[in-house]
């Protein structure tokens, strides 16, 4: 097996990652311009902060990373995932931390604000990409599982305690997904699959057993309780927008809805395209997130090398989940979550992370096997 350099990134998910990121851009320009004039007394607050701490800076760092060898990512993984874990501990240090909705999940820099879980995500990622492809070969190596699952339930039993203590389940849960998809990925034995699905499945259930507003959300869903003024009011507000979108909806910055609907610029705002582009809109977003799982998928088959492979499976499954997450809870086919739609929905952190994310997938289309 050689490897051939294209020297040039894969294009084709360069314009996919573009045309969301504009969509994004465009759809939030217009709610926000009023929750800005409210909150701060100019219309463009909001818009800028996206644009200087989501995609400048997520720019600048997804182009450094474009250039710095993989190895060197791989061989540093270690450090980016203690970095990780060292500031999701700084949110409980009072005085830094940030509360919203009874969750404490973003730390405060003064000028800006800051959320650790999603830089999480992706540190996470690489060091599992860099520990399976270091210590499996096909699954047949004499103690595997001292070398690979006793690793990782540790430092999943870290993320796991961190983000419980959070409240921050939705994260949780892409997580452990992603990191369950990498471990089958990667070739363990199977039995450690089924061990590792089984922890999981535990634990979930344990956790939304214990938690009364997790079990009313899925009560809301199943249509068992109905409470459009409490629970169930978000998941009512977006049905009203979605509906009143129609085929082809009100036109771009032409929602009626937003300034009902909770968080429109953020975890909402499928709703808003939906309401503003319609079904043929919304039909159009979801084709962009399934173009990514195939540039994905196909870049992870190219790979050269494990470590490679193992991240392009990562993120793109990551992407690809959360936008199926979000997506699906603002149809009600999945509970209310606190999941951001990738590329889109407003936020420095996720929108940054992500592009830092881009970033190396790029690099890793540079290079495929022949």
């Amino acid at each position: 097996m050689t490897k051939e350099k294209t020297n040039h990134p894969d294009y084709f998910l360069i314009i996919i990652v573009a045309v969301l990121l504009i969509l994004g851009l465009l759809v939030s320009a217009g709610i926000s311009a009023v929750i800005s004039q409210q909150q701060f007394g100019n219309t463009t607050h909001y818009l800028f902060h996206q644009l200087i701490y989501g995609l400048l800076l997520g720019g600048v760092l997804g182009f450094i990373v474009f250039k710095i060898p993989l190895s060197f990512i791989k061989k540093w993984s270690w450090i980016f995932i203690l970095v990780s874990l060292i500031l999701m501990s700084l949110i409980f240090i009072p005085g830094l931390k940030i509360s919203s909705g009874g969750a404490s999940r973003w730390i405060n820099f003064g000028q800006f604000t800051f959320q650790p879980s999603e830089l999480l995500k992706l540190a996470f990622i690489i060091y599992l990409s860099a520990l399976l492809a270091n210590k499996t070969l096909g699954g047949k190596r004499k103690k595997e599982w001292k070398l690979t699952l006793i690793p990782f339930l540790i430092i999943l039993g870290i993320i796991i305690v961190l983000l419980y203590f959070q409240s921050d389940l939705s994260t949780l849960l892409v997580i452990a997904v992603v990191a369950f998809l990498i471990y089958f990925s990667s070739g363990t034995s199977i039995w450690h699959n089924i061990l590792i699905f089984l922890i999981g499945l535990s634990i979930f259930s344990v956790f939304t057993i214990i938690s009364s507003y997790r079990i009313k959300r899925i009560f809301v869903l199943l249509g068992l309780i109905r409470d459009p003024l409490g629970i169930g009011y978000q998941i009512e507000k977006a049905k009203i927008a979605i509906g009143s979108g129609g085929i082809f909806g009100l036109g771009l910055g032409a929602s009626n809805q937003a300034l009902y609907v909770p968080q429109p610029i953020s975890d909402s705002i499928f709703t808003v395209i939906a309401e503003e582009l319609g079904l043929a809109g919304s039909l159009v977003l979801i084709f962009f997130y399934l173009a990514f799982l195939w540039r994905g998928i196909k870049i992870a088959r190219s790979a050269d090398n494990k470590f490679s492979q193992l991240f392009a499976i990562g993120l793109t499954s990551w992407i690809c989940l959360q936008a199926f997450i979000n997506i699906s809870a603002m149809t009600e086919i999945l509970p209310i979550t606190g999941i951001p739609l990738p590329f889109i929905s407003y936020g420095g952190s996720h929108i940054a992370v992500e592009l830092i994310g881009i970033g190396i997938l790029l690099n890793i289309s540079k290079s495929k096997k022949r």
